[in-house]
């Protein structure tokens, strides 16, 4: 995180300067509002401001990112001003999504009430959030990753099924918290503590996380959407589950390219 101006378009212009070296898509996200640094003065709804007025701008004027993250925690930003900020930025055109329901419940219904595209970690999300979140279009996206990392509880991916919610799953591949990075392991294994099914899995690794970023021209098999996919070398497509990440894919297509 860079956290100020300069450092934070640092990062994002090195993410725009690789989608030059790459056939991959990559979706960069402005998460300057992660945390009010400790060295800078006033309050957190001042520092906010500061992130709006002086470092979303320059985003937008350079196009380095469509989306805007913030982190709404007892020790980050509260629900409130997180909110407030939130649809300031999507008034700037920015696309929404949320670290949600990290540590503690309630940051969710934020992402709900400002359309969030997705709403990201849901650790702690309580019964009545999710059927808040179930009703509506945000997608659910679990972080195994950061639940291993952390030894937190897992996102309740089911619950999130049975109540008809939108549910992908990410790797949160970062080195404060999911240093494995490897998103075909972590799902496996959020499979077997919340029991879900291949079908669901590889739904939520492929469609619903393609949703999540806005990307709804890919993620299906089908005549008329962006044939990027992967292949396996395996007689059973439950293969890739069962053996958590061992069994690595063979083939890697963009636009029906093999790459």
């Amino acid at each position: 995180y860079g956290l100020d101006l300069e450092n934070e378009l640092k990062m994002l212009r090195v993410i725009k300067k690789a989608q030059e070296k790459t056939m991959a898509t990559l979706v960069p996200t402005c998460l300057s509002a992660h945390l009010k640094p400790r060295d800078v003065e006033g309050t957190s709804q001042e520092y906010l401001q500061y992130i709006f007025s002086e470092i979303l701008p320059y985003v937008k004027e350079e196009n380095l990112a469509k989306r805007v993250d913030i982190f709404i925690e007892k020790s980050a930003f509260q629900p409130q001003e997180s909110k407030e900020f939130l649809l300031k930025a999507q008034e700037m055109g920015f696309e929404i999504t949320v670290h949600a329901d990290q540590f503690t419940p309630g940051s969710s219904r934020i992402a709900v009430e400002v359309a969030a595209k997705s709403a990201d970690h849901l650790e702690a999300t309580t019964e009545e959030d999710l059927e808040f979140l179930a009703k509506s279009t945000t997608v659910a996206v679990a972080l195994p990753g950061a639940s291993l990392g952390l030894g937190e509880p897992f996102t309740p991916a089911r619950k999130i099924l049975d109540k008809n919610g939108i549910l992908a799953i990410a790797s949160d591949w970062n080195p404060g918290s999911a240093p494995m990075g490897n998103l075909i392991t972590q799902a496996g294994i959020l499979a077997t503590y919340e029991k879900l099914t291949t079908a669901e899995v590889l739904s939520a690794i492929t469609f619903r996380a393609a949703k999540a970023l806005n990307l709804e021209d890919r993620g299906v098999l089908k005549k008329g959407m962006k044939a990027d996919f992967v292949t396996f070398k395996t007689n059973n497509f439950q293969n890739i589950l069962y053996h958590q990440g061992s069994l690595v894919a063979e083939s890697v297509f963009v636009n029906g390219e093999k790459i």
